[in-house]
């Protein structure tokens, strides 16, 4: 198994030891109650007040209140009710609130989404606005002179939660300062703590949320400041718990760890310095340079916490570096681990106006204060070796020869896809239907396999094959005139179909692909085998057509367009279609299915019993290859192919590598032949989901995904 090396830290965080022998301690031997009165309870009491009183000291709290709570998010809650009920009290008395409530438009979601929670509940309307920030990340403060007179409460953060951009505090308070209405301010902490010196009673900060997790404690507890004098109304009400600010028995396993970190801070011993986590967050900056061509650095490192990294690589999305790190057992983020299942570009980044590809491709690579050398220089080395993995797979540019590609590749991006038909033999291929988004991947990979571009074609008219032909270059000069659609004018009318008409083809190795008009400005085109001049529907495998469904949603146009032409089974590979199904056939269009989730998992516990009551089944990796390669086991037989029968599955049983831009090449193989049950796995089964779910709708009732894929399956077979 690799060792896992974690630079998430900006998600969360493990325990510091110290912290788990205090929560241990605290469970252990002072479970009293703080608030009885008995020995037990007292010693309880002891330990919450020494925790209490060294948070204080460190944040520089003065006379503001500081309570102990359940994390950030139940103090940004606590503060914004605490501020907007303020602002209502004031309006009904008939005093000015200004119409504006503003938060930086990097916020946190946790943020934004609580000021609209509040503000509609009490009633307020106010108008939320997002205070705009420059290309670094920082609050844009001219436009905040212009807005602080209009805002009754102004939230900004302390340190950026995905690039780490550390915001100019001081200037937000200047602008606040000479604002005359006197607006309420929240400042997000939780990326600040341990990070930033904080002394929050010499400023005009209002209300200041944290959150263990992010430094070393357990999750479930934190701590809100609150200035003296803000206003304030307890979100919890209850037996009067924190001298009444927040009701409910206190976590004291968590605030004993809490306090275990902060002694840690305090000592100063325990966490790395700044100048040794700048050092190390160089070296590893120095190695994606070196790693990843053209990698671009979305964070400004001289405005940045020393632990944060965020970065883009031309032509290569986030899904896909994410799986290649993780493959090398180096866990990365796609952005905000709140968000990041959500599969859209980077609001943070969107909001610094940076280009869509980076803001869409971002990792956020981030580590804590405890991190030590061997884990940066082990980093490092698999930085390198996830390079190397993305060269072989002609994902970045590289010198090294490529290992030649074939057959039929899809490439995805957000809910549309190009085709690549690719033939070894000719080393030459067939573009279908380029998406803007994917023209650099296809060109990078066309230039790497060195193939001649047999032809560039589209669907229907679109501006994006004109623009990758051009860039193509020496690639396509074999193409010569076309027509709108991208086809050579130079192809005959060279093979005849069903249907008994003649159509115009090219040839690709021993594969034909013929193009069937359907209409003005539109054309299918079909890929099979040619026998003496016809291309009959049993050898035409696929259909590639510019969508399925018709526009009354009747899916029912694709196969209808091609009657006569093709067969029940042949596979319609669709240039836009949903997330789960990138292929069907006039059958499946026919005879619709909807798999449901449940009827297709397989539990990773549950594996070895599912696996003796479905004899033979085939197990399917659909992870591509450069996951092989950065996890230094690539399969056995051809990778570049990405088709093995002998690499190593779930539980240590055999299975067979099929990565799932491939899948659509292997389907008539499955369909067409003898079916046997198909277990589909990948690294956390979003794809494998996928997989099982386009089996199912074309008819094929035996197949399965592992839920939880390999990230929750057993490391090898039982003895």
């Amino acid at each position: 198994m690799t060792t896992e090396i974690y630079l998430d830290g900006n998600a969360t965080s493990s325990i510091l030891p110290a912290a788990l022998a205090a929560a241990l301690d605290v469970l252990e031997q002072r479970f009293g109650n703080p608030s009885s009165t008995h020995a037990t309870g007292l010693r309880a009491r002891a330990t919450l007040d020494a925790v209490r009183q060294r948070a204080r000291r460190l944040l520089g709290v003065g006379d503001g209140k500081l309570m102990f709570n359940s994390g950030a998010t139940e103090g940004i809650q606590t503060a914004v009710l605490s501020a907007l009920l303020a602002l209502r009290e004031r309006r009904e008395r008939g005093e000015a609130i200004g119409a504006l409530l503003l938060y930086g438009a990097t916020e946190h979601k946790a943020v934004p989404e609580s000021l609209a929670h509040w503000n509609r509940v009490l009633g307020l309307h106010l108008e939320l606005r997002a205070l705009p920030v420059d290309g670094s990340g920082r609050h844009d403060l001219s436009a905040l002179r212009v807005l602080a007179p209009q805002a009754g409460l102004v939230c900004t953060m302390a340190a950026n939660n995905e690039t780490g951009v550390i915001s100019d505090l001081a200037g937000i308070e200047a602008v606040l300062a000479d604002c005359a209405a006197g607006a309420l301010w929240l400042v997000d902490c939780v990326q600040a703590l341990g990070k930033l010196d904080l002394h929050l009673a010499s400023t005009r900060i209002d209300y200041a949320p944290f959150s263990g997790h992010k430094l070393y404690a357990p999750k479930g507890v934190g701590m809100l400041y609150v200035r003296a004098g803000a206003p304030y109304t307890a979100l919890m009400m209850g037996g009067g718990q924190e001298d009444g600010l927040r009701s409910g028995t206190e976590n004291m396993a968590g605030i004993a760890a809490l306090g275990a970190v902060l002694a840690a801070l305090e000592d100063g011993a325990t966490f790395r310095s700044h100048a040794e986590l700048a050092g190390f967050r160089k070296r590893l900056a120095d190695s994606l340079r070196g790693a990843l061509p053209g990698v671009v650095f979305n964070n400004d490192f001289a405005c940045s916490l020393p632990t944060t990294l965020n970065f883009s690589v031309p032509g290569v999305p986030s899904a896909t570096l994410m799986d290649v790190f993780d493959a090398a057992g180096v866990r990365v983020s796609s952005g905000s681990a709140c968000s990041a299942k959500k599969a859209a570009p980077s609001y943070v980044l969107e909001a610094m106006q940076l280009p869509r590809w980076r803001s869409a491709g971002a990792i956020r690579m981030s580590f804590g204060a405890l991190v030590d050398e061997a884990t940066i220089a082990a980093a490092c080395a698999r930085i390198a070796r996830c390079g190397e993995a993305l060269r072989a797979s002609c994902l970045i540019p590289s010198q090294q020869a490529p290992l030649p590609h074939d057959g039929v590749v899809q490439l995805g991006v957000e809910g549309a896809c190009s085709w690549l038909v690719l033939d070894a033999a000719s080393r030459s291929c067939v573009i279908i239907d380029p998406l803007p988004e994917a023209c650099e991947r296809i060109e990078q990979f066309v230039r790497c396999q060195q193939y001649a571009v047999r032809a560039v074609l589209s669907t229907v008219a679109e501006g994006a094959r004109a623009r990758l032909v051009a860039a193509l270059g020496a690639y396509s000069a074999g193409i010569g005139p076309t027509d709108a659609l991208g086809w050579p004018r130079q192809a005959g009318e060279g093979v005849m179909l069903d249907d008994g008409g003649r159509r115009a083809c090219l040839t690709l190795g021993q594969q034909t692909v013929a193009r069937l008009e359907q209409g003005t400005g539109q054309a299918a085109y079909l890929l099979g085998r040619a026998v003496e001049g016809r291309l009959p529907a049993q050898q035409l495998r696929f259909a590639f057509v510019s969508q399925l469904a018709a526009a009354d949603g009747t899916g029912q146009a694709a196969a209808a367009a091609l009657a006569g032409v093709i067969e029940a089974d042949t596979l319609l590979c669709p240039t836009r279609a949903s997330d789960t199904q990138f292929c069907s056939s006039p059958r499946a269009l026919a005879q619709p299915r909807d798999p449901v989730g449940e009827e297709l998992q397989v539990h990773a516990a549950a594996l070895d019993t599912f696996l003796r009551s479905h004899p033979g089944t085939v197990l399917i990796d659909v992870r591509e290859p450069y996951e092989y390669a950065a996890a230094g086991a690539p399969a056995a037989g051809d990778p570049a192919a990405g088709d093995s029968a002998n690499a190593s599955g779930p539980g240590g049983h055999p299975a067979r590598s099929v990565p799932l831009s491939r899948l659509s090449a292997h389907l008539s193989e499955w369909l067409h032949g003898t079916p046997v049950p198909l277990l589909f796995f990948c690294r956390s089964g979003n794809r494998s989901v996928k997989a099982a779910q386009c089996l199912r709708r074309l008819g094929y009732s035996q197949a399965w995904h592992l839920s939880g894929g390999l990230a929750l399956a057993p490391l090898a077979r039982a003895a």
